[in-house]
């Protein structure tokens, strides 16, 4: 690999696929002055069909690559590994960790207004319940549903189309009267719209993007006034060519492509280091 150009006060994101540049997006967005290092492990999607213990070692490999770099923080922009490795990675990292799951289940129970709530996600994410256990600690009812076809829309690029109202209003058919809709899969915030006229007017929806990028904000703040525009760096396990197609429908990459082959996750500190270049 060639080295990179010096990357400042860094955050590290990383999903198995592109769904988690929505999470990048909306970091961006907040800080727009901040550099951050994505990983998508394409090569390995999606985690929601693995074992646990498989998503907490593949989990655990691109955390400590990440963190190696000497990052400010770590995001866990996947559903599926933050409902089975984040507690294993908060204890061994040396930096800040977040995921997507409680952001938006602490926002679902400050909003709600009856006490009850509705979640959709992938068919791994809801089977885990996650959201579920968490949400009811709290006292709140709880419906949950699996929408297994809508990230095949947003990645083919038919997140406000007819065919995603249609699935979302079949999805969504059983649900009874909440008036919070908790969106539990990084690619759903890309179906906003549809899913706000099909939930409708009374119903809030929460994006665990959002309210992931608030609570980083909110602990690491902002970086020194000097800093410009930050900028970003793309690792992907995978084929580049088809993470950047497939990107490009959830609003495109801003910055480097970089392939990483998978047993570069096992490299040793400082050769991670160099690889990215980013400094101390």
């Amino acid at each position: 690999m060639t080295l990179k150009p010096q990357l400042r006060r860094a955050i590290g994101v990383f999903d198995s696929g592109v769904g988690g540049l929505t999470v990048l997006q909306a970091l961006r967005r907040r800080m727009p002055h901040r550099d951050f290092v994505y990983l998508g492990d394409t090569a390995r999607v999606p985690y929601g069909r693995k074992p646990p213990e498989m998503v907490v070692e593949f989990a655990g490999g691109i955390a400590r690559f990440l963190c190696e770099m000497g990052l400010d923080g770590l995001v866990v922009a996947c559903n599926t590994a933050s409902a089975v490795a984040l507690p294993g990675l908060a204890e061994s990292c040396p930096v800040p960790v977040w995921g997507v799951i409680d952001p938006g289940v602490e926002t679902a129970t400050r909003v709600t207004r009856s006490g009850s709530v509705g979640v959709i996600g992938t068919k791994a994410t809801i089977a885990s319940g996650a959201y579920q256990r968490r949400l009811e600690a709290r006292g709140l009812r709880v419906w949950a549903q699996a929408c297994p076809m809508l990230v095949h829309l947003v990645e083919e690029g038919l997140a406000d189309s007819p065919e995603a109202e249609l699935l979302a209003r079949h999805y969504l058919s059983g649900h009874p009267e909440i008036d919070t809709l908790v969106l539990g899969c990084t690619h759903y915030p890309l179906l906003r719209n549809v899913l706000q006229r099909v939930a409708g007017k009374g119903v809030k929806l929460v994006d665990s993007a959002e309210v992931t990028a608030e609570c980083v904000e909110a602990t690491l703040g902002t970086p020194p006034a000097c800093f410009v525009q930050g900028r970003v760096l793309h690792f992907v396990t995978g084929d580049p060519l088809a993470f950047a197609h497939t990107a490009r429908v959830l609003g495109g990459v801003d910055g480097e492509i970089e392939p990483l082959p998978l047993r570069e996750l096992a490299r040793n500190p400082q050769a991670n280091r160099r690889t990215a270049g980013i400094s101390d």
